[in-house]
């Protein structure tokens, strides 16, 4: 009688502690999907570290091989702005202008190349009018962004590229991100 109330009173104690341990100030680890961040990896061609937006490589990813369409929203065709509003839409729960430079106007505020942070959009012009965005990505890091080619739908990128860095417009971060 004595030991089954000591054993009563162990395994409470347990559970309670475990509760505590596990619950603590109402935090909860995320939770990772690994399979997926390793096809988003394979997909983008780049590492995925453990501090990264997940959410934004993932969603990225299966746009990626997405056919090029102008005012295209879906993905059975998409143009660049489109992609952005997309992702933009599922990762962060925001809402963009659905042209580049409406985005670039109106969404956003003006960053750096060298201040780029993941989930900033890059602005390009067309080499002839300097002052409006043509195209528009999503710079993700190690200076690669996501955008939709008109030649090769949705890609991978990168900045120093000889194109890219002559049609330079600005980098810019989503108000209220």
């Amino acid at each position: 009688m004595h030991q089954t109330r000591y054993t009563i009173r162990l395994i409470c104690l347990i559970g309670l502690l475990g509760t505590l341990l596990f619950s603590s100030c109402g935090t909860r680890a995320p939770r990772y999907d690994y399979r997926e961040l390793a096809q988003a990896a394979i997909r983008l061609d780049m590492d995925i570290a453990m501090e990264d937006n997940h959410r934004l490589y993932i969603e990225s990813s299966r746009w990626i091989g997405v056919p090029y369409r102008t005012g295209g929203n879906t993905m059975r065709g998409v143009d660049c702005s489109g992609l952005t509003y997309n992702v933009y839409k599922k990762v962060y729960h925001k809402h963009l202008k659905r042209n580049s430079d409406d985005q670039r106007k109106e969404n956003c505020r003006k960053v750096s190349k060298g201040k780029l942070q993941e989930g900033d959009l890059v602005f390009f012009h067309n080499g002839k009018n300097k002052r409006t965005a043509t195209h528009v990505g999503i710079y993700l890091k190690d200076n690669r962004f996501i955008h939709a080619s008109t030649s090769r739908g949705v890609i991978v990128s990168r900045l120093d590229e000889p194109y890219y860095r002559r049609v330079w417009m600005q980098g810019g971060r989503v108000k209220g991100l």
